[in-house]
């Protein structure tokens, strides 16, 4: 006998998302490289799945700090001083390395202050809603990451006014904020690089239309921090010379290779995200061995080692793009270690994930929802610790994939019209 959440769930499988992914798996199951398991990692970014080693171009360890001696030692002596969590909202009690990781965090950036959450997507969540009012509106790029689209929601539900723009558009901006007037304050919310695209915001434009309209900017900045900027502090501070009526969101996940992210500005706007941010007061924080990992981890990326590991990653982003690009893909990215390649529709791009996959490489085939329906990349994440002979290797395979596909078209939603045009002459 059904009961009523049998029914419900039931009824979700006949959505339009739900829907989409079941037919996938009922059509091609062995295309679909998700949920899988690895069993072990190796050296030069190799794992092992299903019994087979492959190198692994999905990790956003973009550094190769999650294996650097330092990391893993501050992680030890965490574990050992401070136990494996703290087992307390921040709104009653915090560890040592809390504060001192966030310093460390706003002393790297040039900021007042920083504070930490679990994730960047508990950041955007919590951040947005604590930000506003009833009062204020939120205007977000139309491509804006999901969690800002969530926070958004939130805010939404407690009476904040929302709309989106048209992607990188300034003056679409300006007319979206004019027709939400009045308003007594107004939050621009843009990626600071849009991941699978590879597009930078104007972000000097859209603080001089939000300025216009009595707004601030919020830049999720997660895919650049550690890899993009002067000192691998991101798009914000080079773009803008500073951090003036300006929030920016981190990653401590990816090129930082520990657990969390963190907002950054003022000690007066970090002081009200602590005190009206539910994703913060009423979750979980981060175990404190992360903590002392994340200075560690702030210490190599403020050391002359970093220069070093930035050029190594530089220059296997710089082959990779080459590379693809030699071959006849149209290639999005490449300012920031995450290369993809436009494919087409998402069989033709779960198959070219599986073909590479059955060479021994592992990439991100990308289909709807996070690209528009319709339309799919491989996505490639190169590390500093991917060897020239990795880059090399997958260059080849590659090459041996495009052998087997038609010509692609230059029609795909991911393409600006500059990108049409080139790929149709």
């Amino acid at each position: 006998m059904q009961t009523p959440l049998d029914r419900s769930i039931e009824t979700l499988a006949r959505t339009g998302m739900t829907r989409f992914f079941l037919r996938m798996f009922d059509d091609a199951p062995e295309l679909l490289l998700k949920n899988l398991t690895v069993e072990a990692v190796g050296p030069d970014r190799t794992f092992k799945i299903g019994g087979k080693w492959l190198r692994n171009f999905g990790s956003d360890s973009f550094l190769g700090l999650d294996q650097h001696p330092a990391v893993l030692a501050a992680i030890e002596r965490g574990v050992r001083e401070w136990g494996a969590h703290n087992g307390t909202s921040r709104a009653f009690s915090e560890v040592a390395p809390q504060g001192e990781a966030e310093a460390k965090v706003a002393a790297w950036l040039g900021t007042e202050d920083a504070v930490i959450y679990p994730s960047v997507t508990l950041a955007n969540v919590g951040a947005l809603p604590a930000l506003t009012t009833r009062h204020d509106v939120i205007a977000l790029d139309q491509y804006a990451h999901n969690s800002i689209e969530e926070g958004a929601r939130v805010a939404k539900a407690r009476g904040v006014r929302t709309a989106k723009f048209a992607h990188n558009d300034p003056a679409d901006l300006d007319r979206v904020l004019r027709g939400l007037r009045p308003f007594r304050h107004a939050v621009v919310a843009v990626d600071g690089v849009y991941s699978m695209s590879g597009r930078l915001p104007p972000l000097t434009e859209f603080q001089r239309v939000a300025r216009s309209h009595d707004g601030f900017l919020y830049v999720d900045d997660a895919h650049a921090t550690g890899v993009l900027g002067t000192g691998g502090r991101g798009t914000v501070a080079d773009a803008l010379g500073d951090y003036e009526n300006t929030l920016v969101v981190g990653s401590l996940s990816k090129a930082v290779s520990c657990l969390g992210g963190f907002v950054a500005g003022t000690r007066d706007a970090v002081e009200v995200l602590k005190m009206r941010s539910n994703s913060l007061i009423f979750g979980g924080p981060v175990p404190p061995p992360y903590l002392t990992a994340v200075c560690a981890a702030l210490g190599v990326i403020g050391s002359a080692e970093y220069a070093g590991l930035r050029a190594k990653l530089d220059a296997n982003v710089a082959a990779l793009v080459s590379g693809a690009t030699d071959l006849g893909f149209t290639v999005l990215g490449g300012l920031v270690p995450i290369v993809s390649v436009l494919i087409g529709t998402e069989e033709r791009t779960l198959r070219a994930g599986r073909f590479l996959f059955d060479a021994g490489y592992y990439v991100q085939s990308v289909v709807f929802p996070a690209v528009p329906h319709g339309a799919g990349v491989l996505r490639m994440q190169v590390n500093a610790n991917h060897s020239a002979e990795a880059v090399g290797g997958l260059i080849g395979a590659l090459a041996e994939l495009r052998e087997t596909l038609p010509a692609q078209g230059h029609d795909s939603p991911l393409l600006v019209p500059a990108q049409r045009e080139a790929v149709s002459a």
